[in-house]
């Protein structure tokens, strides 16, 4: 009898998952939360799943834009893309040791760098907001609503994963990968090869591009809240256990995940089903194995 292939997880950790909403930054705290996600994903890999990780890293880029801002005049601040670079290696190592320390499975960490398309019309149209507030607009600054000015870059839509190939042949060989953090760094294709570009990609999507070209079976989305609502932080605010992809669609449509939440993470799950992929859980880091079990969290099929 031929042995049934292992199933394949990507787990997406939110960037406030490894550091809480208006917490501020010591690298204890985000060691600590890092270790409570490891022993959650633990359980998760003694399951028998293959299992890649990625992750935010919002608050750290913006820490690193901060700390560039206020040395620009000794050290030349790096471009966007290689700040990226650097917190999917922060956070990366952090992962992998922590992992490590209670895995009795190898754990690597992959730079990753995720293709978007030069006509893309976010380049046109930044939106998406980094680092550190301003009092005042200047250069490349707008207004994010009343805590002050902030440097807005473009969100291309991922188009593929550069690494994909790689990744796929470190979970055959036994590998938990860690992978595509802050939604990889966003490259171009030019005549001479790949090149960095001035952008954020989405962690969510890229996860679902990710997880569709190694042909995971499960997106795990990992965030702060248990589910996925329905008139979120309403009085008739409503948690969806399992729904089908045409519910969800149905429910996109009407407009009940807002671009600034739980939108992006909807329309991964969309895509990752319309891609093939069997399902999406939603859910919180500390609910995400009974999720999986089918006992919580949100889930999501054809």
């Amino acid at each position: 009898m031929q042995k049934k292939e292992k199933e394949t997880v990507v787990i997406a950790l939110g960037g406030n998952t490894l550091l809480k909403a208006k917490e501020k930054f010591s690298i204890h705290q985000e060691v600590e939360h890092i270790e409570e996600a490891c022993k959650e994903i633990k359980k998760i890999i003694d399951m028998g799943y293959k299992t890649v990780i990625t992750h935010g890293n919002g608050p750290q880029v913006g820490d690193i834009l901060l700390q560039q801002k206020l040395a620009s005049k000794i050290v030349p601040p790096m471009p966007l893309d290689v700040c990226g670079a650097q917190t999917q290696g922060e956070i990366g190592y952090l992962l992998q040791r922590s992992l490590g320390n209670i895995l009795k499975k190898p754990v690597i960490t992959v730079v990753t760098q995720t293709l978007v398309s030069e006509k893309d019309p976010a380049f046109k149209k930044p939106t998406k907001f980094v680092g550190p507030f301003f009092k005042r607009s200047g250069k490349g600054l707008k207004k994010d609503s009343n805590r002050g000015y902030r440097k807005v870059v473009p969100s291309p839509d991922p188009k593929k994963i550069i690494e994909a190939g790689e990744i796929k042949r470190l979970l055959k060989e036994g590998f938990v990968v860690i992978a595509c953090g802050g939604g990889g760094v966003p490259v171009v294709r030019k005549l001479k090869g790949l090149e960095g570009v001035e952008a954020v990609i989405d962690k969510d999507l890229a996860s679902e591009r990710l997880a569709t070209e190694i042909g995971a079976d499960t997106l795990l989305i990992l965030t702060d809240v248990d589910g996925v609502y329905l008139n979120y932080g309403r009085p008739s605010e409503r948690m969806l256990d399992e729904v089908g992809l045409a519910e969800i669609e149905k429910y996109t449509n009407q407009g009940y995940f807002p671009p600034g939440s739980m939108g992006p993470k909807i329309q991964a799950a969309i895509r990752f089903l319309q891609h093939g992929g069997k399902r999406v859980v939603i859910t919180s880091p500390k609910s995400a194995l009974k999720a999986l079990k089918g006992s919580g969290g949100t889930t999501i099929r054809r």
